[in-house]
């Protein structure tokens, strides 16, 4: 960070709102870049694993999805040094640029038909990249938005985070709808069509490293900067002084991101390969069911502000456990798009009461100088291990023939959850930001 943009006074309302829409814009751009993979599979997995069996060339490219993941932790831990150590602006600068590199390898490599193995090879290796990007990403931009908004207005703000993660999605699908409703035929689409996503991917990540160059930092971290010893920020051996936010963490992760990833990047295969719908019918209902989901997170966010956040967080939990199967079970067996709709509305509503506060609840329980570390690396590993692979076990049940299973395993994770809310202060009025 360059001396000109320290701050030697307290950053004005304006130059805050600019700091959280930038971040934001950042934030969007990497989800965009990250999403974009899960929404073209659809087209490219042939490409890498050319093999007749669709949901044998969707579990192979889901593979590779979930291996992605395990990056994440790495990512978290790395960048959340960073980001404790030197500084939320730099590590979030580093994160984009990282992510670009990865999208363009995607667009640029060269299908199995041509280079053979080193093709899903070169794949792996743009989605390992991106996993460390990720994971970094998560915990810096939770941390950096949760301290640029004020004590009041915390869960409003920070709830952007999963609006621009959301949002990138959106992008994702937007761009899908344009090229199969007006630019390209399917068989274009199969064969290079595809690519264009991930070449859009690494300009909109050039464009994002643009805006991140001119972010604010945040007084939370210069004040610890000068007042906190360097060998106490960003380490593990800091981190272990606080093991029951650590769990907490860890605990209100597990269903949250495994019905999360269920509902968003899972379910438009989900709706092809288990609906019957058509991949322009999956398309629309993701596109319209996400963009309410987005707009829901802000509002969610405020009434933290009001009420808490623990009863946002119940109400999740009660509602998951209850709702998980009967919803998924009636959206297996619909034949209307329109009900298809409204069941994917329903469940996302109620992931809301996770996703548009969870960022500010685990901000919240740790002090400044390892609060990105304390954010991002138990959220990360637990997204690796549940987020991460619930696309893959969703498959794999699928093909066994015992899909339900995949049901009942969101539920048991929610309940595991909901055990944590039910023991958990709440963070509105415990928080360790108040003293920053």
């Amino acid at each position: 960070m360059s001396e000109t943009n320290t701050q030697s006074t307290p950053i004005t309302t304006r130059e805050r709102i600019q700091a959280i829409i930038g971040g934001s814009i950042g934030n969007l751009v990497e989800w965009y870049d990250w999403y974009a993979y899960a929404a073209f599979a659809i087209y490219f997995s042939h490409s890498f694993f050319p093999t007749g069996n669709m949901t044998a060339q969707l579990l192979n490219t889901a593979g590779i999805f979930a291996v992605g993941f395990l990056m994440r932790p790495i990512g978290g831990w790395m960048f959340g040094r960073i980001a404790d150590k030197v500084g939320r602006k730099r590590a979030m600068t580093l994160s984009v640029l990282l992510m670009s590199f990865g999208s363009l390898l995607i667009a640029l490599t060269p299908a199995y038909s041509t280079i053979g193995v080193l093709a899903p090879a070169l794949l792996l290796l743009a989605r390992l990249l991106q996993g460390l990007s990720v994971g970094g990403e998560y915990g810096v931009s939770a941390t950096y938005l949760s301290e640029m908004a004020t004590e009041d207005r915390r869960g409003f703000y920070s709830s952007f985070q999963y609006v621009t993660l959301i949002g990138g999605q959106l992008i994702a699908l937007g761009i899908q709808l344009l090229l199969q409703k007006l630019l390209l035929t399917e068989a274009q689409l199969n064969e290079w069509g595809w690519r264009i996503p991930f070449v859009i991917g690494a300009i909109l990540s050039v464009i994002a490293l643009y805006l991140r160059k001119n972010l604010h930092e945040t007084e939370a971290f210069e004040h610890q900067k000068n007042s906190v010893k360097d060998e106490r920020k960003g380490t593990i051996k800091e981190l272990m002084k606080h093991p029951r936010q650590l769990m907490t963490v860890i605990g209100l992760t597990l269903g949250g991101t495994l019905a999360f990833y269920t509902y968003t990047t899972y379910m438009q295969k989900f709706l092809v390969n288990t609906v019957q719908l058509t991949k322009e019918q999956s398309t629309l209902i993701s596109f319209i069911t996400l963009l309410l989901f987005a707009c829901l997170q802000p509002v969610f966010g405020a009434l933290s502000d009001k009420i808490g956040r623990r009863p946002l967080l119940l109400g999740f939990g009660i509602l998951g456990t209850l709702c998980t199967v009967p919803l998924l079970t009636a959206l297996s067996h619909t034949t209307s798009m329109i009900a298809a709709f409204f069941l994917l509305l329903a469940a996302l509503i109620i992931v809301s009461g996770y996703t548009s506060i969870n960022a500010v609840v685990k901000a919240e329980l740790f002090p400044a100088e390892v609060r990105a570390l304390g954010v991002g690396l138990p959220y990360a590993l637990t997204v690796a291990i549940f987020g991460g692979t619930a696309e893959y076990l969703a498959l794999w049940f699928k093909q066994e023939g015992v899909e339900h299973y995949f049901y009942w395993y969101i539920t048991a994770c929610i309940f595991c959850s909901l055990l944590v809310y039910a023991g958990m202060k709440d963070t509105k009025e415990t928080s360790r930001m108040k003293e920053d």
